[in-house]
């Protein structure tokens, strides 16, 4: 039996939802969008909304719970990745960023560095603002994905 491709989306601050709807409609591959709150969303049989709550990591843990190989989440948290590739999920942020066996270490420390840093006082600068070479970098790392899931038997 093929286990079937499904994007699981970290919606709450997600810029690029309405690239995600319109790469899994042309591979016809569902997606779910999980969210703290509600997050307006197409009327389309092949997307689905999940409403965790307000608890402080309920989209997290809910998107976590249903990562499983032949997923890809998309998720600019790291943790989130990190358990996301522990499940045997894709991950990808939405920069296009994959995140990897091999990169996520990298990632989670250099995030500890910087929440650190924080909770020293230190000013940081934040994340670079969303771009367009941003959004086609994304689109570009979303097809990879599928298309490489569905060559190793996802459908």
């Amino acid at each position: 039996m093929s286990v079937p491709i499904e994007i699981l989306v970290d919606a709450d601050a997600c810029p690029v939802k309405a690239e995600i709807y319109r790469v899994a409609a042309r591979h016809k591959v569902k997606v779910v969008v999980v969210s703290g709150g509600f997050v307006n969303t197409p009327m389309d049989p092949m997307i689905e909304r999940v409403i965790a709550g307000p608890g402080f990591d309920a989209a997290d843990d809910r998107l976590a719970e249903r990562a499983r190989p032949g997923s890809i989440v998309i998720t600019g948290d790291v943790p989130l990745a990190d358990r996301a590739i522990k499940a045997g999920a894709e991950a990808i942020g939405s920069t296009g960023r994959p995140f990897t066996e091999a990169s996520i270490g990298m990632a989670l420390a250099m995030r500890n560095l910087m929440d650190d840093m924080r909770a020293m006082g230190e000013r940081t600068t934040g994340p670079k603002p969303f771009s367009a070479r941003d959004r086609s970098a994304f689109l570009s790392a979303l097809d990879a994905a599928i298309v490489r899931l569905k060559r190793k038997g996802f459908v």
